[in-house]
């Protein structure tokens, strides 16, 4: 599909007519027009209201409310309300239930507790959209459809007969015969070999929860195709009836499920749900993960960007986010509502939709705060709704503007879902990725994010200087060859312990490591190692700087060509090669022998002269994130400040502010929570 732009910058709002007395829907659409909200969100969890039971459409509910849209000038996204199915269908077709792992049903009451295998559901939903869509399609209000709420979100494992059912199915298209799949799974391995098809099911209960791997691999390669397939299943049912410039998307982005691939095969639109305030939630015990708290959700939108350049948020966190059974997050402070917004106006949103208009009054999230209280009165957060969206309307140059990174985070389907599975590959993955993006952004590198997936050609890597893949353990020759050629045409790889010893399967190759990354990386792998606990934490010497090896020790043995750039600190293999470089080619590959450090990626990315690219035009604090946006060789910089006092920055050369238009060189004070966005000269 082609993808849809908006072609100015637009803010949006999530409501719920159903929710509130007819009486206040037009006095509701003009506050919202008012402080500068021209988009609302509707329906996306209505079913039961066009159909209280089964086979009786009343699908008229919302013509009213459309109307008054119409008649105000207020633009709607209208959701398919497939995330909750009535209680006439869950009662009479049980078999549409998802189930936990011992088989039990999750029951009606909460929302996504369907399956996407049932045939029943698929039915059920097919029938619904289609009447929404006739229904509605031609609404001249309606500017975008919403397919679902939050795919996989809630719960992304799905364990139904159903499921058990369709996954047999899709073993069968895979690999065509019994033989294969048990050599691919590797099932002579404690007596694990099937001989019909009917042996195989959805991963069931098991001691430690040691399920076969190769298994579990496939069976989250399967529930990703399963949901991908229940996207496109409504969105082809939706370009059948709607206008042709309207756009599709979904919203969210959720585990077990290629983003990527669903939002090029089914929607011109990708939207995020984005609640940074998440950081701060009295439920989060991992206070290490959480050192650059809200700052986290730029990783997410360096992950949304990777899938649409150019993105929407659907949601957009405006108060305190919580449900009355979990996530206790506080209030937030002023200014911090606009603070998040321009984080995603930032990362490449020219769309803004906060969550949500009116705080709910019943429910489950009668603590998930929106714009107003439950008194209905302005607030300290509607003048905040109104002062972000005159400065979206400031920001109009920028709209359509490119994320500016000279490196990117290199990930892949297959290496992600392994990871789940293998503690091993866990835990060196969430070291690496953590320390990466905690010096891009400490240091003023803004990354981007790259999958290699099967669509993926060399010139989306030549995009970038330098490419930086941890720890890809699954690696296969197609992706092995797209790297070199990158590298030969005068790319930087940089990679990670623990890299390229397993085949698509997950098996383990009788080869040597670094498998078939080893002709770039010209090192041997012989020797490998947890870092002990009851020996000094590990770390490497470059150029007489201590270097933290955290989590994995890969020991190198470096081969013709590849130099020695640092050397083990600690343990038995003090003195060996920690980190090495390779020319290959117009390029270069360095392979370091742990998971990485905020140090380590730091001293690559200044080794490889791609560290604080914007030194010549700025310098800020660490507490200040810098991002650069760009469109038609006219750069535009944005300086956020995440803390709750007042930073100073300096630049080097005059700027345009976009907000007050007033130019400006030297010391500037960002005040607390404070953004400002520049034209760069």
């Amino acid at each position: 599909m082609d993808r849809f732009a908006f072609d100015s910058m637009t803010v949006g709002v999530c409501y719920y007519p159903e929710h509130w007395d007819r009486s206040l829907w037009e006095e509701d659409l003009g506050r919202m027009l008012e402080a500068g909200v021209t988009v609302v969100r509707i329906a996306e969890f209505a079913w039961s209201l066009f159909e209280r039971t089964e086979g009786v459409f009343t699908l008229d509910y919302f013509d009213p409310f459309l109307d008054l849209c119409e008649k105000t000038g207020m633009k709607v996204i209208f959701g398919t309300p497939t995330a909750t199915p009535p209680v006439w269908l869950t009662e009479k077709y049980p078999e549409v239930l998802n189930c936990d792992i011992t088989g039990v049903k999750y029951r009606h009451g909460m929302r996504r507790h369907y399956n996407y295998n049932s045939p029943v559901y698929r039915e059920k939903c097919a029938l619904i959209v289609e009447k929404i869509a006739r229904h509605y399609g031609g609404r001249p209000c309606i500017i975008g459809w919403q397919i679902d709420n939050e795919l996989n979100c809630e719960k992304d494992e799905f364990y139904s007969g159903a499921d058990s059912a369709a996954f047999r199915v899709w073993l069968k298209d895979k690999y065509g015969a019994l033989d294969r799949l048990n050599d691919a799974w590797g099932t002579v391995f404690w007596s694990q070999t099937y001989t019909e098809w009917d042996q195989i099911y959805v991963p069931r209960p098991a001691p430690h929860a040691a399920y076969n791997p190769h298994l579990h691999l496939d069976y989250l390669r399967f529930v990703s195709s399963s949901c991908l397939s229940f996207c496109d299943m409504q969105a082809k049912i939706l370009r059948m009836h709607i206008a042709p410039d309207a756009f599709i998307t979904t919203n969210g982005m959720f585990s077990h499920m290629d983003n990527h691939a669903m939002t090029r095969e089914s929607l011109n639109l990708y939207t995020y749900d984005s609640y940074p305030n998440f950081a701060f939630g009295l439920d989060v015990k991992d206070i290490e993960h959480n050192l650059l708290c809200d700052r986290w959700s730029g990783m997410k939108l360096t992950e949304v960007r990777s899938i649409c350049p150019h993105f929407g948020i659907m949601e957009q966190q405006s108060g305190a986010g919580s449900w009355t059974s979990r996530m206790d997050n506080p209030m937030p402070r002023p200014g911090q509502m606009t603070l998040w917004a321009l984080q995603s106006v930032a990362h490449g949103a020219d769309f803004v939709s906060f969550f949500r208009w009116r705080t709910a009054a019943f429910g489950t999230e009668i603590y998930w705060h929106g714009i107003l209280g439950y008194d209905n009165r302005d607030n300290r957060r509607m003048g905040e709704l109104r002062d972000f969206a005159a400065r979206m309307k400031r920001l109009e140059p920028v709209c359509g503007a490119d994320y500016v990174a000279d490196i990117a985070l290199v990930r892949d389907y297959d290496n992600i879902f392994d990871s789940e599975l293998d503690n091993w590959h866990r835990r060196v993955t969430r070291q690496s990725e953590d320390a990466i993006f905690e010096a891009s952004q400490l240091y003023h590198t803004p990354m981007d994010m790259l999958y290699l997936e099967p669509y993926t050609a060399l010139s989306d890597l030549k995009k970038y200087k330098a490419l930086i893949m941890p720890h890809a353990s699954i690696m296969t020759k197609e992706k092995a060859d797209l790297l070199e050629s990158y590298v030969r045409q005068g790319g930087v790889l940089v990679i990670g312990c623990r890299s390229g010893y397993k085949d698509a399967s997950g098996r383990c190759p009788m080869a040597p490591q670094p498998g078939l990354m080893q002709k770039l990386t010209a090192t041997d792998v012989t020797e490998y190692t947890l870092a002990s606990p009851a020996e000094e934490e590990p770390y490497a010497i470059w150029n007489g700087r201590r270097m933290p090896m955290p989590v994995f020790n890969d020991v190198l043995i470096p081969m013709e060509g590849a130099q020695v750039l640092a050397r083990f600190g600690t343990s038995y293999y003090a003195g060996e090669a920690a980190l090495t470089e390779h020319r290959v080619g117009e390029g270069r590959v360095l392979h370091l022998g742990s998971a990485f450090s905020r140090e380590s990626a730091k001293l690559i990315l200044e080794h490889l002269g791609l560290l604080e690219p914007f030194a010549d035009v700025i310098r800020a604090p660490q507490e200040v994130e810098l991002i650069m946006r760009e469109k038609d060789g006219q750069k535009y910089l944005f300086a956020l400040n995440y803390r709750e006092t007042e930073k100073t920055v300096t630049l080097y050369r005059q700027a345009v502010s976009l907000f007050d238009g007033e130019t400006v060189q030297g010391e500037v004070v960002l005040r607390p929570y404070g953004v400002e966005v520049y034209k760069i000269g």
